[in-house]
């Protein structure tokens, strides 16, 4: 039997609504009240679709408050759980990210949406221990601007591995300072792989074994030309110009140093 606890957790609760008539959040709203659950966030997700951040030390008044709002004509109860962090972006955003179909782990933005990139980045960041992360975009859309603002926001400091941003960087060695797990290291997959040297990719495989945030940029060549494999990585995200823009690499493996 589930009991209350000391512990307070924090749930997400999303419903659709049928009919908007008025005082319907409201008494949402007051029957959360006297269960003593407390509203966190609450915005709308979405056409006609509504996310809350619920907070209690009793998981049985949530259970009995989703069988209750299930009765509710106007609504319909699309999600009732621990929330996951595309949850509490939506809400803090008003919109869901974008997610590949067919590959879960696939997140997709578009240079209008660089704040909501910034702020996923700058959670994803936040977590600790061990995360390879990749970023799929063309030249100049964005790529290691985001990953720097998503570092400041989640107050660590980035170490650049390798980079086009600074006139190719292939780094041999790294300070102790930046050797700190705590750090974000940024590594661009092309330059690493097509422009390394043996002390490069004795460096690499350190900072891939080290349990810190990994950000690889370009990570199809890096996977390609490397033995590492699309399983060494917790999420990919995509960055585009606008949502048709195909991400294709023929142009800049084949010359980049123009970028």
């Amino acid at each position: 039997m589930i009991t209350e606890t000391n512990e307070i957790k924090q749930w997400y609760m999303e419903y659709r609504i049928h009919k908007n008539r008025p005082g319907l959040l409201g008494d949402i709203a007051s029957l959360m009240g006297m269960l003593d659950i407390n509203i966190v966030t609450i915005n709308g997700v979405d056409n006609r679709t509504r996310g809350m951040l619920l907070q209690t030390n009793d998981e049985e008044k949530v259970e009995l408050m989703g069988k209750m709002l299930k009765k509710v004509d106007n609504i319909t109860i699309t999600a009732l759980r621990p929330p996951k962090l595309v949850d509490i972006l939506a809400v803090r955003h008003g919109r869901y990210i974008e997610r590949d179909s067919d590959d879960r782990k696939t997140f997709r933005f578009t240079r209008d949406e660089l704040g909501l990139l910034v702020d996923f980045l700058g959670e994803l960041f936040k977590r600790e221990g061990n995360h390879v992360v990749g970023l799929r975009g063309m030249p100049r859309v964005g790529k290691t601007e985001s990953i720097i603002a998503g570092s400041v926001c989640s107050n660590k400091r980035w170490t650049f591995v390798s980079s086009t941003l600074l006139r190719q960087t292939v780094r041999s060695q790294l300070s102790e300072d930046e050797m700190n797990p705590n750090n974000v290291f940024i590594i661009d997959g092309i330059v690493s792989t097509l422009r390394s040297n043996e002390k490069h990719h004795m460096l690499l495989q350190e900072i891939m074994a080290m349990p810190s945030t990994k950000v690889i940029e370009h990570p199809d060549i890096f996977i390609r030309e490397s033995q590492y494999t699309y399983d060494h990585f917790d999420c990919i995200v995509e960055l585009r110009n606008t949502p048709d823009e195909e991400i294709t690499y023929e142009t800049f493996t084949a010359g980049f140093d123009e970028y």
